[in-house]
């Protein structure tokens, strides 16, 4: 129960759960040492689709150390929540660390409907941020890994991001390249 709020942050969570426990784990690219899976990320560890309650788990603390994210109020997260839950088309994933009851990595997959392609969807790989507290852990692969793979399930044709050119290296090991388009912006707020 959120005090200054009045209302319930449940666990209901954004997407079905079982889509992230039937990904083909086997046509994952990238290895990792000790090995780690979306349904075994690591001691005291849960890979799972957000909740409301992750409000009140340091979610938007870990998104803080990617960039702003403003005063955010309960009522605001749960009203965009509900948004993102109702459109099919949001797919966060955080790792909680279940003995600190925190949230330390999280990412978002979004897919977009096309008339292109056969009206086919793609799939676009946003805020992948793990807490500074757990890297070297392997969570942003894992992340980047398990959105991967979801994207192909969800059958999107494709899937993109963005990143900064000291990230490139990382996101081709998940068999990203960069493209012919030139990404252009036009902020209306910082």
């Amino acid at each position: 129960m959120c005090l200054d709020c009045g209302m319930l942050l449940d666990e209901t969570p954004l997407f079905e759960p079982s889509l992230l426990k039937e990904l083909d784990w086997s046509s994952n690219s990238v290895s990792f040492s000790p090995p780690i899976s979306p349904s075994s990320p690591g001691e005291g560890l849960v890979l799972r689709p957000l909740c409301v309650a992750d409000f009140n788990r340091g979610f938007f603390k870990v998104l803080s150390q990617l960039t702003q994210t403003g005063d955010v109020t309960p009522e605001q997260f749960t009203k965009k929540f509900e948004h993102m839950k109702k459109t099919g088309d949001y797919y966060v994933v955080v790792v909680e660390d279940t003995n600190l009851r925190q949230i330390v990595a999280t990412a978002t997959l979004i897919t977009e409907h096309k008339f292109i392609h056969s009206c086919a969807k793609r799939g676009r790989v946003e805020e992948v941020v793990v807490s500074d507290v757990c890297r070297g852990k392997q969570l942003g692969k894992l992340l980047v890994s398990t959105l991967t793979l979801l994207s192909k399930k969800l059958d999107c044709y494709k899937i993109t991001l963005e990143c900064a050119p000291k990230n490139v290296a990382f996101y081709q090991k998940f068999g990203y390249a960069a493209s012919d388009e030139t990404y252009m912006q036009c902020r209306f707020f910082d």
